[in-house]
């Protein structure tokens, strides 16, 4: 049985199998999460990074999809680099985007025998997602990955600050132990 938690902190610092980071298309680095993996990292991450080939120019890893890494200075064995979309006032296909993120990342952990799992709030920095929005679609794609036989140990929904918390506390909360 697979326990989810909420988790207040530095996403960096989280010892699992593997983090997510919040990247951008170019997989260099950026703000936020994604700089803050970076520079935790280390200079290793940027050259694993560099390493995937562009599916056009400047693009390693399209909105939606997911590319891993390991996870260099980290505690976690790997970094799973997902690009969400940029709200655009949610008639582009964001939330389809944002699900499909969700979605690629957790098919990613069994091959790589990823058992425990932390993922921050996908698009909801700089890319400017609703959080109360995204948490409701990060729910219910977890849910369905783990009622579709996903067989993780854990998963860790990190917010770096509270209102992130408070608004993923209330959107998880039928995935949660009630404890939690």
């Amino acid at each position: 049985m697979t326990t989810v938690s909420v988790q207040l902190g530095d996403i960096t610092a989280i010892e699992v199998d593997a983090i997510v980071n919040a990247a951008n298309e170019w997989l260099l680095g950026g703000g936020g999460v994604d700089g803050a993996i970076h520079d935790a990292a280390g200079p290793d991450l940027l050259e694993a990074c560099r390493a995937f080939s562009e599916v056009r120019p400047g693009v390693r890893c399209p909105t939606g999809q997911a590319r891993i890494t390991p996870g260099f200075n980290l505690p976690a064995r790997f970094i799973i680099h997902t690009v969400g979309p940029v709200w655009r006032g949610g008639l582009n296909g964001e939330r389809e985007l944002l699900a499909t993120c969700y979605r690629n990342v957790l098919q990613l952990c069994p091959p790589n025998d990823i058992r425990t799992l932390a993922i921050p709030a996908i698009s909801c920095g700089a890319f400017g997602f609703p959080i109360r929005e995204a948490a409701s679609i990060a729910a219910r794609e977890i849910r369905g990955a783990i009622e579709s036989g996903l067989n993780l140990e854990t998963i860790i929904l990190v917010a770096f600050e509270p209102q992130t918390f408070a608004a993923i506390s209330a959107s998880t909360t039928g995935l949660r132990d009630p404890a939690d």
